[in-house]
């Protein structure tokens, strides 16, 4: 864990834990706990979760005086934060997903901070504040005074004085539940558990090349500290697309961060396709996004209309049973994967043949151009899933042995790739376009050249796909794919999908590449995919084309980019061993 020395800057990234919402931040000499929890139902009231104030704000130490201690140094580890100032070290570390404990410094010094809370008491003790989330601070240390005043109507301001022995501690419970957690145990046997269990986690990731080390590491600290624990609609421990920018799971994220949680916990990895499935509707049609409140399946806004995510379950749930060899879990999945599979074939099937988004956001492109003229719209991205995913159908009927399906959606994955070739093939432009109302929407994008990765295309139509997508003047720009070509007019690198390189989109064309016999562009492009993302300390949503800079809303800690980087290590790891092994 040396690697991750300083890497949790409590700044931009910060101090937080496996199942945990509590996300510990500083400025300057002041910490904060923020929560990634959403309140839809009190959002009219506290605001979106992005903007509401932290639960726990300007937790500041204070001098024998009472005075604030203007300086604090950081050193952090995944499992410790090492808080230094003149009044001594405290270590901060999670007790549990709703505690943080803090070992206390021999001395007298005090703490001061506010709570959002409604009403609260003081105790001999500590306090406990009731509230939208009740809170409790609680100490083994001599408490010289404690006070609690209600500063604002959602607000009370805490300030307590001291006298600590070595191996005293605080603790901080923020929980939704009615009882707190006010039990102080030893403190360096609660940070050796917690080291404990992070260095397990550690010890049990794949081998990767030095080179990729640092960020390796990184990206697996972002796949085991994004989890969040059960509760109400979360119905599976799962991993958030970006614990401070995206609170909730959405539906194809889950397909990505499964595929890294493979390597670590079989059981992990399936739950983060279960905990959509279990919330699939009696239609068959599969949620856009889950959070503890409820359910995303359907907007009004930008259109009015069924909102899911692109068909990729199936492929992502073959790709588990191939590493953990479990034909229980394809048996448990593959009925549910056939109605949801069916539902885009039955209800979204226009009269060509081919399906379409009825949503801009069931594309999980938000913004791209193509949507710009109105929905439906009949993409070639959604097409291409859906002729893999019924090659993945066939091939989990044939594991369970249902010969008489396989062949069923094998030929349906043919008849729906002749459909794209028939309709939406343009042989001047070596592309395939989308469609809206039977014409081509004639905006060029990576997605216009996907059909490639389904590996059945004649190959002289894979060659002009692969000009368009290896030409610096569209898609092989220094830091390639850009999600709109770099030559259209609707190009913007800054703008999410109207320009920036997404890690899920090279990831399918790295794939796609290998499939049609092109492994050394599919190696390269590997490669400046990793390269990409080790420019920066943190993983991104998106990157810059041409600078390979964090565009200002690309989510940090960012779930999918670290599932893929990790994918991407490990197939370049395997690449290069081989290499090794062949050279006699």
């Amino acid at each position: 864990m040396d690697t991750l020395r300083n890497r949790i800057d409590l700044v931009s990234i910060p101090f937080t834990e496996r199942g945990s919402r509590l996300m510990l931040f500083r400025q300057g000499h002041r910490l904060f706990i923020r929560l990634a929890e959403r309140w839809v139902k009190w959002e009219n009231e506290v605001g979106h979760y992005r903007k509401r104030p932290p639960i726990v704000m300007n937790f500041t130490f204070l001098d024998a005086q009472g005075q604030p201690v203007s300086s604090l140094e950081c050193e952090s580890y995944p499992h410790v934060i090492h808080l230094r100032n003149l009044l001594g070290q405290f270590d901060v570390c999670f007790l549990d997903a709703e505690t943080l404990l803090m070992r206390l410094p021999a001395g007298c010094y005090g703490l001061e901070f506010s709570v959002q809370s409604e009403r609260g008491e003081t105790d001999r003790r500590g306090g406990r504040l009731r509230g939208k989330r009740n809170f409790a601070y609680t100490t083994n240390a001599r408490l010289l005074s404690n006070s609690l005043s209600q500063t604002g109507p959602y607000e009370f301001f805490v300030r307590v004085q001291m006298e600590a022995q070595e191996g005293q501690a605080l603790l901080l419970n923020v929980t939704p539940r009615l009882a707190y957690n006010r039990s102080i145990p030893d403190p360096q046997q609660a940070i050796s558990q917690a080291e404990a269990s992070w260095r397990a986690w550690f010890a049990a990731v794949p081998p990767v090349l030095e080179q990729y080390r640092a960020q390796y590491d990184y990206a697996w600290w972002i796949m085991r500290s994004g989890l969040v624990n059960t509760r109400y609609y979360f119905t599976r421990e799962a991993l958030l697309p970006s614990k401070i920018h995206y609170v909730g799971v959405w539906h194809w994220d889950q397909v990505f961060h499964a595929l890294a949680h493979r390597h670590v916990e079989t059981r992990l990895a399936e739950d983060q396709l279960r905990i959509i499935l279990d919330h699939q509707r009696a239609d068959g049609m599969l949620p856009d996004a889950i959070h503890d409140e409820g359910l995303v399946d359907h907007l009004k806004l930008p259109v009015d209309a069924d909102v899911t995510k692109p068909p990729i379950m199936s492929w992502g749930a073959l790709k588990l049973y191939e590493t953990s060899g479990r034909i229980d879990f394809l048996q448990e999945v593959y009925e549910p994967l056939t109605r949801w599979h069916a539902w885009w074939m039955e209800v979204n099937r226009n009269e060509q043949g081919l399906c379409v988004y009825r949503h801009p956001f069931s594309s999980g492109l938000d913004d791209n151009p193509m949507w710009d003229g109105g929905m439906p719209v009949a993409a070639p991205d959604l097409n291409t899933y859906l002729v893999i995913q019924s090659e993945s159908l066939a091939r989990m009927a044939e594991l369970i042995g249902d010969s008489t399906s396989a062949t069923r959606f094998y030929e349906r994955g043919r008849e729906l790739l002749e459909a794209m070739l028939r309709h939406m093939w343009d042989e001047e432009a070596g592309v395939f376009w989308a469609l809206r109302e039977g014409q081509p929407i004639r905006v060029l994008t990576p997605f216009n050249l996907l059909p490639l990765i389904t590996g059945q295309l004649p190959q002289a139509i894979n060659a002009r796909l692969v000009a368009n997508l290896t030409n610096p003047e569209t898609f092989w720009t220094p830091h390639p794919i850009p999600t709109v070509a770099a030559s259209d007019p609707c190009f913007d690198p800054w703008q999410m999908w109207r320009g920036p390189v997404w890690i899920n989109v090279n990831y399918f064309f790295v794939e796609g590449l290998e499939r049609i016999g092109q492994s050394a562009l599919a190696a390269e492009l590997r490669r400046k995919t990793l390269d990409l993302v080790q420019k920066h300390p943190d993983i991104y949503e998106y990157y810059h084309p041409i600078s390979g800079e964090r565009p200002p809303r690309a989510a940090p800690m960012f779930g999918w980019s670290a599932a893929l980087f990790i994918e991407l290590a490990l197939a370049e790891t395997r690449q290069q061993s081989q290499a090794q092994i062949s050279v006699p």
